[in-house]
């Protein structure tokens, strides 16, 4: 059985069936494609768990997106948690977008950086490993749709101007690459109309101060 991560770093692990061993995707990939190994998805590819999250998406939180994966700790004697390759430490820092939130040790209910890419390769050559894949087909075509509209419609927040801000938090790889073209150009439209009513306003105050100098003073009517 193998769990497929999506690193590339690091030694493989000696394989030793029916052990449970963390792969890269592409060797996981490579084996299952030559009938050597089953890949156990992570816990969010379930359809309870997805199910769970459009329901975050489309009533818990209509605005924002579901948070990402939490980093992962190590609890001590005391009840303390830390985070593990944190800052203070020479190991190398696994992103939470790859290792931790990859593997069949990942949380469920939770969408990892790459959500989408990783469950297009592993439905595209693992469906037979998924429960119920062509529900979770399904269920991620649904939540792409509903992400998808609300990254369109959380745009309005520009339309105060250029220094609106726009949360991401929870957003994937694939969903930003998507619509980079689309907020681009609403962050550009609203920098034009921005300078547009800048510069109607300045030939307003022109005009105003210009009308005040042509006023005859008492000088000129010469009383």
């Amino acid at each position: 059985m193998v769990q497929a991560d999506s690193g590339s770093q690091g030694q493989t692990p000696q394989l030793r069936p029916p052990r449970r061993s963390d792969l890269p995707l592409w060797l996981a990939l490579l084996l299952k494609k030559q009938r050597r190994a089953n890949i156990v998805p992570p816990p969010w590819m379930h359809p309870d768990s997805l199910r769970d999250v459009i329901h975050h998406e489309t009533t818990v939180d209509t605005k924002g997106w579901a948070p990402p994966p939490p980093p992962r700790s190590r609890a001590d004697s005391f009840g303390n948690a830390t985070r593990i390759n944190d800052l203070s430490g020479k190991e190398a820092i696994l992103s939470p977008p790859f290792l931790p939130s990859c593997t069949a040790d990942a949380p469920s209910g939770a969408l990892p950086y790459h959500w989408f890419e990783l469950a297009e390769m592993l439905l595209a050559h693992a469906g037979d490993d998924i429960v119920s894949a062509s529900e979770v087909r399904s269920l991620l075509r649904d939540l792409q749709e509903v992400r998808a509209a609300k990254m369109r419609s959380s745009t309005a927040q520009l339309e105060t101007g250029v220094d609106g801000v726009m949360s991401l938090r929870g957003v994937g790889a694939m969903e930003l690459a998507e619509s980079r073209g689309f907020v681009t150009g609403v962050v550009e439209g609203v920098r034009k109309i921005g300078a547009s009513a800048e510069a109607m306003r300045r030939e307003e105050e022109e005009d105003e101060r210009g009308d005040g100098d042509d006023e005859p003073s008492d000088d000129g009517m010469g009383l």
